[in-house]
């Protein structure tokens, strides 16, 4: 292991690189990464470095978003094939029908997205600033794709809109369930339930806390409480060691395993390091077509 972590630096070194690793890809990568984050602040982060190549650990709605916002330079993916099924859980025809039938529609469309999906979207959002960004929105009815779970958790929290939630869904969320977490708060009452709105409203309802997943981090880590039942992927449990080692963290039963993050792993970053592969590209008119939503949602998330 030590081995591949040296040749990764020194690639690194060889290549003007820098590694970005998505919380729940394998502990392995995250510890070679040099930034660790969501989706999103990782393609914003990457705008501020001198790095010609971005090696992107993620699925493959993440290395387009980084693309997206860096196109002077090179993003390459570890594992191309990895791809997240909800990024594609929305259609350009069912857009086009809303917004025929709705009058003053906004098309809201989650940063876990594919290129075409925010390309033809109003504004993008993340799970941090959806609630925030939709409520300042001067339409009333609000199409959000594709997460139908968080789209339903902004309606709750925006009821002065009409949001009308898309039909995605994240099945690593979805396999939670009410009955898995209140067997792990049998044998932990103490802990805290702290859950990411990917999550079901029956999930959100018996919940202490819920946020995007720096939030469940950042939220766990000011706590007080010494106990926390984590319902998000388990590669957040890295980071959340990492900042409370004097802290217990437990896993809803069920595995909440993201089988697309997982293949990602430290050999296939080397690899493509290496050998210059898997490398991102986005149309130039899809591209420009994203950098609108995307641009609305820095400025209204300000």
């Amino acid at each position: 292991m030590n081995q591949i972590y040296e040749e990764i630096q020194e690639l690194k070194r060889e290549h003007n690189a820098v590694i970005l690793a998505h919380y729940y890809v394998p502990e392995e990568v995250q510890k070679c990464a040099d930034y660790i984050g969501d989706s999103f602040y990782l393609s914003k982060i990457a705008t501020t470095l001198d790095a010609s190549t971005i090696v992107f650990a993620g699925v493959t709605f993440m290395g387009e978003s980084a693309k997206i916002l860096n196109p002077e330079k090179n993003v390459l993916l570890p594992m191309p094939e990895a791809d997240c099924s909800m990024a594609h859980m929305a259609s350009a025809a069912k857009i086009k029908e809303m917004r025929e039938k709705y009058e003053d529609l906004a098309v809201v469309c989650y940063i876990n997205s594919t290129a075409e999906l925010k390309s033809l979207s109003d504004i993008c959002v993340t799970s941090a600033n959806a609630v925030k960004i939709v409520k300042s929105l001067p339409n009333h009815n609000i199409y959000f794709i594709p997460d139908g779970n968080l789209g339903s958790y902004v309606a709750e929290q925006v009821p002065e809109k009409n949001v009308i939630p898309g039909e995605g869904y994240c099945y690593v969320h979805k396999e939670v369930t009410k009955e898995s977490i209140e067997a792990v708060k049998k044998l932990h009452p103490e802990a805290e339930v702290l859950v990411h709105p990917e999550c079901r409203a029956e999930i959100l309802a018996v919940s202490d806390f819920i946020g995007s997943t720096s939030a469940i981090i950042n939220y766990a880590t000011e706590s007080p409480k010494k106990e926390f039942i984590i319902g998000t992927e388990n590669g957040v449990f890295y980071k959340l060691k990492e900042a409370n080692p004097d802290k217990s963290f437990y896993p809803v039963a069920g595995g909440q395993t993201c089988a697309s993050m997982k293949e990602v792993t430290l050999e296939r970053v080397r690899d493509c390091l290496k050998n210059h592969t898997g490398e991102v590209f986005v149309d130039s008119k899809v591209q420009e077509a994203c950098l609108i939503p995307l641009a609305r949602m820095l400025e209204a998330g300000k």
